[in-house]
């Protein structure tokens, strides 16, 4: 298990019934709960030593997704220490807020020779969860990058989960090979392993099936593609931070912008958020 010194905790509500908790290795979001009901997966075998990424919740992928020449697959944002900027605290509206920051150091210039500072915002409503983050180029170069948040959503039945919004685009299939390949299905389903980044996808999805029957609205802003994720059984068995049996139990539909690198001048800043929303049954 996590240890308390790592984890930080926004609750909305004195009944505890909607709360995000935040891993500060990765500043990696653990758990969304939402009327009660929580909405993401996490490893049962997930390893928190403060080194390797956190197996589920919602990892952050900077400065690039996917294998990399440079250091670890999917970068360092996930395995880097960030800093706990603003603690928890409400705004005017009654929103939730806690602000996560990471800026480059000697680790991380020894993978990617570049200066930035990663600010990650973290806004907790009653039935939504907005996570926004802005890359600021603050040094004198020019920097390329990918980045993608790595959204694990649980399931009661993957093979009942849906994700709309998908229907007519093209996308790499990582499990089927080189190619590009169209999609035909008005809602995309998954009955076998399935590694799919779609390239400008709607700002808006609807993922069925979540954990308890439930159905969440994804809403992308500045994020044009969808990754969509499941490791299925060969997968599962080859993973040691993942259990063989809990591929049934999750579904990664991952908002970035992947498909196309970033490039930031000097003093330039991206941003972009998801926002979550509980729908009503």
């Amino acid at each position: 298990m996590a240890a308390v010194k790592d984890i930080v905790t926004l609750v909305l509500d004195k009944d505890h019934k909607t709360t995000v908790t935040v891993h500060l290795h990765g500043a990696t979001v653990l758990a969304w709960k939402a009327q009660g009901k929580e909405l993401l997966f996490v490893s049962d075998r997930a390893v928190y030593d403060n080194k390797k990424a956190i197996r589920g919740g919602i990892p952050l992928v900077f400065p690039n997704f996917g294998p990399w020449a440079l250091g670890p697959q999917h970068g360092f944002a996930r395995i880097s220490r960030w800093k706990l900027e603003q603690k928890p605290e409400k705004d005017d509206s009654g929103a939730m807020t806690a602000v996560f920051t990471l800026t480059d150091n000697k680790d991380t210039r020894k993978m990617w020779d570049h200066k930035f500072k990663l600010t990650y915002t973290l806004h907790l409503t009653e039935k939504t969860f907005k996570t926004t983050l802005k890359v600021d180029n603050t040094g004198a170069e020019t920097f390329t990058f990918t980045t993608l948040l790595h959204t694990y959503f649980r399931t009661d039945d993957i093979t009942k989960a849906t994700v709309s919004g998908l229907k007519g685009l093209e996308y790499e299939d990582k499990v089927r090979g080189d190619g590009k390949f169209t999609e035909d299905r008005e809602l995309v389903t998954v009955a076998e392993e399935v590694d799919r980044t779609y390239a400008s996808t709607p700002n808006s999805h609807i993922i069925t099936g979540v954990i308890g029957g439930g159905k969440v609205h994804m809403e992308k802003t500045n994020l044009p593609d969808t990754v969509v994720w499941n490791p299925w059984v060969d997968k599962a068995k080859a993973m040691g931070d993942f259990g063989d049996d809990e591929y049934p139990s999750m579904l990664c539909v991952e908002a970035g912008h992947v498909a196309t690198p970033l490039s930031l001048g000097a003093g330039q800043s991206f941003t972009g958020s998801q926002t979550l929303t509980l729908m009503d049954e």
